[in-house]
């Protein structure tokens, strides 16, 4: 396995972790690999749009529909196929090894790694 570089742990410190529960999930049409959900961080500006390449490991995006899932969350925007992503879902492995990060309990949106 490939290591990347080493970085100190106030580089790590810049990276924000956070759960967030799915609200809504669609694929973006015309690509086989992103999904478009909106996500509830708990925050006042409501849902949050995030794009991720994961729709091969999701057969039926309505399924993430209520789930607490891990997400970087202080990420400069990105516009992916004309929608702007404010976030990045954080997950493990490919193919056989995919995981989707969750919490062992429910947690409100928003409540941080550390």
């Amino acid at each position: 396995m490939e290591s990347k570089p080493q970085i100190t742990i106030d580089e790590f410190a810049k990276i924000e972790v956070r759960v967030g529960r799915v609200f809504a999930a669609e694929r973006v049409p015309e690509t086989d690999k992103l999904l478009k959900c909106s996500v509830d961080f708990g925050e006042e500006g409501g849902p949050r749009t995030i794009v991720s390449g994961v729709a091969a490991y999701v057969p039926e995006p309505a399924a993430l529909v209520g789930r607490e899932l891990c997400y970087v969350t202080n990420l400069a925007p990105r516009v992916i196929k004309g929608i702007e992503s404010n976030g990045m879902l954080f997950a493990v492995g490919e193919g056989d090894t995919f995981a989707f990060l969750t919490p062992d309990r429910a947690v409100p949106p928003g409540t941080a790694a550390h």
